[in-house]
């Protein structure tokens, strides 16, 4: 289950990356910098643009990391501009690219911490279904409205990418 996740994240990255390139396109056809999208929020309290395609990142190598027991590479949370995020997106894919079904075998029962929990802690089960993949999916769909509310064509199909369709 794990690892079949995994390959969601992977795919849904790069839907993200489809969808930057596709700000970046908009950008260009109405002659503004596309840089202004790093900044941009859906409301005042939320992370911006850029905040959130690097949380999507994150969560999806830290789940990895954290269900795996491997260490994951640090990013500086510096991106400026569209291209360096989306270079965040395929390094954060190279890494998802180094992990196996095998790698995996462990990862409900371990234990995981975060700063952020003080003390407390999940098995990776829970970590999983609870944190992990609501996560995931809130940030990565925060960046999809953000890009969608600004004009950017981006649509349902979009989102989903590519279906695995069977003949009936």
């Amino acid at each position: 289950m794990y690892f079949q996740m995994l390959g969601q994240f992977k795919k849904h990255l790069g839907q993200l990356d489809k969808w930057l390139e596709a700000a970046a396109r908009f950008a260009e056809a109405k002659k503004f910098d596309s840089a202004v999208w790093l900044g941009t929020r859906l409301a005042p309290d939320q992370f911006p643009f850029s905040r959130q395609v690097q949380a999507v990142c994150d969560t999806a190598k830290l789940t990895a990391s954290r269900l795996t027991g491997k260490e994951a590479p640090k990013n500086e949370d510096n991106e400026k501009t569209i291209e360096e995020l989306r270079a965040r997106i395929a390094s954060t894919l190279a890494y998802l690219d180094t992990f196996s079904a095998a790698d995996f075998e462990q990862a409900a029962k371990r234990e995981i911490t975060q700063p952020r929990w003080e003390g407390k802690k999940m098995t990776g089960a829970n970590y999983f279904l609870e944190h992990a993949v609501p996560n995931f999916y809130f940030h990565i769909t925060t960046a999809y409205a953000i890009l969608r509310s600004n004009g950017v064509d981006v649509g349902k199909r979009d989102f989903l990418g590519p279906l695995t369709f069977e003949a009936t």
